[in-house]
């Protein structure tokens, strides 16, 4: 996002868009531009170094001359994908569920049962992962894996069942999610 600011900020000044128009129509060098825009030559090649380094312009030399032109890859892209905000690599559910477990769990273990349902939740599925999919499990080795995590094995084993993250027939578990 920050890159895409840079760029907007960039393209917020007078002097750089007259030159972008300039660039528009051909290719151009330093004294060329400054005698077109009534400008010195130092004001445009200011210009054309952040325009350069922004990535909006590119530059390559021609024997005496650096030739300035216009990276129209970027001017080629709808507006909608100049400002629209990047995919974070984590959305927000994933890092809220994050900071649920480390407000939780400490050291492995879980400090409470959480109150509020959502939260619960996200707790007894981090523990759900201690078991897997397509195994039965004894009320006893149920158990021992919530011990690992919380003395109250049988809150959190009736949860787990009341959530439908595992299902109980006669003394026998499975893990559903």
């Amino acid at each position: 996002m920050k890159d895409k600011l840079a760029l907007l900020k960039l393209l917020a000044d007078e002097t750089r868009l007259e030159i972008l128009n300039i660039l528009l129509k051909e290719d151009s060098y330093v004294e060329k531009i400054a005698c077109e825009l009534s400008l010195t030559p130092a004001t445009i090649c200011y210009h054309l170094k952040k325009m350069v380094s922004a990535g909006v312009v590119n530059c390559s030399r021609s024997q005496f001359y650096i030739i300035y032109s216009l990276n129209r890859d970027i001017f080629n892209k709808p507006l909608y994908e100049l400002i629209k905000k990047d995919e974070q690599i984590v959305d927000t559910e994933e890092k809220y569920k994050r900071t649920v477990i480390s407000n939780f769990f400490k050291y492995g273990k879980l400090t409470q049962i959480p109150t509020q349902r959502k939260k619960r939740e996200i707790v007894l599925a981090e523990i759900l992962k201690q078991f897997e999919t397509d195994r039965e499990y004894d009320e006893k080795d149920v158990n021992e894996i919530i011990l690992r995590y919380h003395e109250d094995y049988c809150t959190i084993r009736r949860e787990m069942i009341a959530f439908g993250m595992m299902t109980r027939d006669r003394e026998i578990y499975r893990r559903v999610k």
